[in-house]
């Protein structure tokens, strides 16, 4: 076993023979006999260099940040669920050229991989390109489905506001030739449906279309190689005014100022069917075929919105753009229009959920280049925790980090066989059921524990209940007791745990 003196000698001896400039391969033979005796040595050297941290743009998720995620998870999957979706799931990579040219200017971001085996890999930007790969390369042409996993982006993080570098995306995407506007509009149902059951607070959802929009930019002069530069300066319309944004387009990407102007009485317009029937009319647009396609299926979309009822929820805004190329019809954002409701300022965290029809995209991944129409949104799960679990602080609101229904415990001593044997059959009956894993734990520990982690109700075993083949059961929020039937506990517990 080296000793650090030996170490420091051979650290010398390496040290010389560079400066002699002695042959390599003596000084690499001398470096890795270094390294193994320093290995060897182990002990504390190199731990001051040990950084605990996660890495920026990610953060770890402790029980109670996890019992609020559940909660949101479980009503996102029970409304998706609901509308008939099937799950998928697909690999956390994907072949770098999948990815490439799907994202606009936002490709940048996509996280690449080294070269593995001959396979050049990028970590997934989104669950969309990875879903139109899956459907093109199992030749599905319909099918509705939900995928909820992490998605990863080179971003700059701000993580205050729900930016992560690691996120999850819930998914939910109608895939199929159908009657237009139908799953469109269900699709807005769906996130009216998550985001009222959320409790959030006030909420719009903003609806336009790509044709409507790159017909609009046609009408005012906007050249077809700078169609999508200015649709990404329109989508800053919700963060910037007006006059920041025209001298994006004029000064930075080369815009004239009439176009730039011409945009400017549009992209600043919104409403609802009153809007599409103006822009029916208007001499300028109704001339241009997308534009009168776009207005078209926008028309027939708040017919069926009407006849789902949430219209009030559904703002026709011009200036929605959505960044991402592969967007070929009706694109939509939510939006939160207040995150607090304590009067406190509060953390914006803007779009909580967006989405849009997609046609294309899976005939840029089939052999012979045949469309599957497709729609769906993406609801921003981090956006969302970040303002529950801020309420929940400033609420002060107690988090229950587990589900279970009942502690067995004991008031004397020697009764822990009785306790496992209870136990046991507890769990095999399927109650969620715990025991302190100590021999003689005193009672009022055992009740405290109950409190803290709040646990509903506790099964004490003790010498008389034994002989009298009953088990004490005690409501721990009133310190009500009351002796069961030991083949009656599995019934009394779960009827009473449903009422709690």
């Amino acid at each position: 076993m080296a000793d650090e003196a030996a170490v420091r000698q051979q650290a010398e001896v390496v040290r010389r023979l560079k400066q002699d400039k002695a042959e390599p391969d003596e000084i690499a033979k001398e470096v890795a006999k270094l390294l193994e005796m320093k290995a060897h040595l182990g002990g504390d050297e190199g731990k001051h260099k040990f950084v605990l941290k996660t890495p920026k743009g990610t953060r770890d998720y402790g029980p109670k940040q996890m019992a609020i995620r559940e909660r949101v998870f479980s009503a996102i999957i029970a409304c998706f669920k609901r509308h008939g979706a099937e799950v998928i799931d697909t690999p956390v990579f994907e072949l770098k050229e999948t990815l490439t040219g799907k994202y606009g200017e936002d490709s940048k971001l996509i996280y690449d991989l080294k070269d593995q085996g001959g396979e050049l890999l990028s970590l997934r930007y989104d669950l969309t390109v990875p879903f139109a790969r899956y459907l093109a390369m199992n030749k599905i042409t319909n099918i509705k489905r939900y995928h909820i996993a992490k998605v990863y982006r080179r971003d700059n993080p701000a993580m205050t506001r729900g930016r992560y570098r690691e996120f999850y995306q819930c998914d939910f995407d109608i895939a199929g030739q159908f009657d237009p506007m139908i799953p469109d509009a269900e699709c807005l149902k769906i996130v009216q449906e998550i985001l009222s059951d959320l409790q959030l607070g006030d909420f719009l959802i903003k609806v336009n279309d790509r044709r409507i929009l790159d017909g609009m930019f046609a009408v005012c002069g906007v050249p077809d190689s700078k169609f999508r530069t200015i649709c990404s300066s329109v989508d800053k319309l919700d963060k910037m005014p007006w006059e920041e944004v025209r001298n994006e387009m004029v000064g930075e990407k080369g815009l004239s100022p009439e176009a730039a102007d011409r945009i400017g009485e549009y992209v600043q317009l919104h409403g609802g069917m009153d809007l599409i029937e103006q822009l029916l009319q208007d001499p300028k647009l109704s001339q241009n075929k997308l534009v009168k396609e776009g207005l078209g299926d926008m028309k027939l979309l708040f017919e069926y919105l009407t006849l789902f009822g949430i219209t009030g929820k559904i703002s026709f805004d011009l200036s929605l753009a959505r960044g991402l190329d592969y967007y070929t019809g009706v694109i939509y954002e939510a939006v939160l229009l207040q995150q607090n409701d304590h009067g406190e300022e509060s953390v914006s965290v803007g779009s909580v959920a967006g989405g849009g029809r997609y046609d294309g995209l899976v005939g840029m991944f089939d052999p012979k280049g045949r469309k599957v129409p497709c729609v769906g949104i993406s609801i921003g799960i981090e956006r969302i925790f970040s303002i529950l679990e801020q309420r929940v602080e400033a609420s002060e609101e107690k988090i229950r980090t587990t589900e279970t229904q009942v502690l067995v415990a004991s008031a004397q001593k020697k009764l822990l066989e009785e306790r496992l044997k209870l136990i046991s059959e507890l769990w095999d009956a399927g109650i969620k059921a715990e025991v302190l894993y100590k021999k003689n734990p005193k009672l009022l520990n055992q009740l405290q524990y109950c409190e803290d982690t709040g646990i509903p109700l506790v099964a004490i075993v003790g010498e008389q209940e034994l002989k009298d083949g009953v088990v004490k059961l005690r409501v721990v929020a009133t310190g009500e007791e009351v002796n069961i039937r030991r083949e009656s506990l599995v019934e009394e517990i779960r009827r009473r745990t449903n009422q709690l």
